[in-house]
């Protein structure tokens, strides 16, 4: 037959397909969660997320030469305190369990690109996202206050970018405004600009311990069946400063992904989130797949536009790309 066109020239064998190949893997790409919490001698495995652990500040070490060995230099912090009230205290105390561990961290490794969650969920007695009206609301503006205080915290300790969560109107300018005050103009800012309400963070909230003792998040968290309103959260954080934006959950929101890097020249993370990561590996585990679908969904990632990746995944993808 005839033909001219013929596409499987070009998927003849590993050779050809690796040089045409449009989207990669890289370390640089992942950002590693890490879940810190207060106590010695913790390294226990989160039972939502295998292979994923809490460590207290003292058993830091090995991990951080861990991904540093693998050329992961960027990493997600969060913190799990054991003391928790309505104002989220330990969130922006200077011995809060975050700011002791990005001194350490710095001390093993001060070239450790340690980015910092900025929210109140885990640190609040009631599991809210910021301060509580007496009817049970969360009050938007009041809550910036104490963002704003996060953030300048964790500065201090070193962190070398902040990551708001909480989706509070305004709260990237009023972060922006406090780090620029406080002598921190030169601290990033990756807003978690279009953070839906999604079922997908269940293991993250057994993680992090930040499950609402009442209610939900859908006040202030994004309804998951609006894509163009995540083109405004984008817009409006991009003009409050900042410098990263972000969609969460990445599966189910490739969509909102290729539309945000169509309609802006910025930096893209997608947060491929607890519930996604539970459900892979469970399937990988029960013989359902093998475990090339963690590159394939990784790589759908990067392929509707993502910059960079937080995953889970993170150690043991890069371990499998050595080893070709």
């Amino acid at each position: 037959m005839n033909l001219i066109h013929r596409p499987r020239r070009l998927r003849k064998n590993r050779v050809i397909r690796n040089m045409v190949r449009e989207n990669h893997l890289r370390p640089e790409d992942f950002i590693y969660p890490l879940f810190l919490v207060e106590g010695v001698g913790i390294k226990e495995e989160i039972s939502s997320l295998p292979d994923v652990y809490h460590f207290s500040i003292d058993q830091l070490e090995p991990e951080i030469k861990e991904l540093k060995a693998l050329g992961i230099e960027q990493i997600l912090l969060f913190g799990v305190p054991d003391h928790k009230d309505e104002v989220g205290s330990q969130a922006y105390s200077d011995q809060g369990i975050v700011q002791e561990g990005i001194r350490k961290i710095k001390e093993i490794d001060s070239d450790m690109y340690i980015i910092t969650d900025i929210c109140m969920c885990q640190f609040t007695d009631h599991g809210h996202c910021g301060i509580l009206k007496a009817d049970g609301e969360v009050h938007n503006d009041e809550t910036l206050e104490y963002l704003g205080k996060i953030a300048v915290s964790h500065a201090k300790a070193g962190a070398d970018m902040v990551a708001p969560s909480d989706m509070m109107d305004g709260r990237v300018g009023f972060m922006r405004e406090k780090l620029d005050g406080n002598g921190f103009s030169d601290i990033p800012i990756m807003a978690y600009s279009a953070k839906f309400a999604s079922n997908y963070y269940g293991p993250f909230r057994e993680a992090a311990h930040s499950a609402p003792t009442f209610g939900d998040r859908k006040a202030y968290q994004m309804d998951p069946a609006n894509g163009k309103e995540a083109i405004n959260e984008v817009m409006l954080d991009l003009e409050e400063g900042a410098d990263i934006v972000m969609v969460k959950p990445a599966l189910s929101y490739l969509d909102v992904m290729k539309d945000i890097k169509t309609n802006f020249n910025v930096p893209l993370a997608a947060y491929n989130v607890s519930g996604e990561y539970a459900m892979l590996k469970n399937a990988v585990k029960m013989g359902l797949m093998n475990e090339a679908v963690i590159t394939e969904t990784l790589l759908s990632m990067k392929r509707a536009g993502a910059d960079l990746i937080i995953t889970y995944f993170a150690k043991e993808v890069v371990k499998e790309l050595r080893g070709k």
